[in-house]
């Protein structure tokens, strides 16, 4: 039963066109990926899940497999990911390499720390949980605590009911956001429960400066920038 990397890479990006294999400070987006998983050397396979031939070719530079092309309609801007892993999922079940544990690795992430990969297959490995998953930490000021929201009547009030008695910023209660880096998760997770999951998820606490998730043109010219070629 193999560990395997999942890297999901469609070719229809509309935010930024050919995105997946644009150059980024002299490489392609998809390379950061690809290079994080070969420094873990934890995987069995590194398995590229795209509908694109090109996108295909420039995974195969850098190490990564592409056994087979996504259909088209498992790529489409509304396909639910959980929809293209178990594709990947079922083909490597049946081409004789069933997985054990997934790690969805997504190419828009350049500044995945490979320390934080192992860190979330060794969190799996050292529970009984059904995944781990990737969190940065909300800033204080836009915790839920303060979140405000405008009703039916046009005022403005809390957005959670036990907000309005949080008056000091020491009371504010931490937050976290899903950020993309890494997603591990068992394959009997998604078998029972059709998503990644499950009842039990864990998290693994990504420091904000090593993530950005890449969807649209600020956000590429703030990896430029924090990755030193801007």
């Amino acid at each position: 039963m193999a560990i395997i990397a999942l890297v999901p890479a469609r070719a229809g990006s509309k935010g930024i066109p050919g995105k997946n294999i644009r150059p980024l400070c002299g490489k392609p987006l998809i390379a950061y990926t690809a290079e994080v998983i070969k420094q873990a050397g934890v995987f069995d396979r590194a398995i590229l899940s795209t509908d694109s031939a090109d996108i295909a070719a420039v995974g195969n530079t850098f190490g990564l497999e592409t056994p087979f092309l996504r259909p088209k309609e498992l790529a489409r801007d509304d396909t639910p990911m959980i929809d293209v892993i178990t594709h990947a999922m079922q083909w490597l079940k049946n081409n004789g390499t069933p997985a054990k544990l997934i790690v969805l690795l997504q190419p828009t992430q350049p500044l995945r720390q490979t320390v934080d990969v192992l860190r979330a297959i060794e969190i799996l490995h050292a529970s009984d949980c059904d995944s781990v998953v990737s969190v940065v930490a909300v800033p204080a000021h836009l915790s839920p605590d303060y979140v405000m929201r405008i009703d039916d009547d046009g005022k403005l009030v809390n957005f959670l009911a036990d907000g309005v008695s949080v008056t000091r910023r020491q009371d504010v209660r931490q937050a976290y956001v899903r950020d993309g880096t890494v997603y591990a998760f068992r394959a009997d997770t998604v078998y029972k429960h059709r998503s990644i999951y499950g009842p039990a998820c864990l998290p693994l606490i990504v420091q904000a400066e090593h993530s950005i998730n890449i969807d649209t043109q600020s956000d590429w010219e703030e990896a430029e920038r924090r990755l030193g070629c801007r």
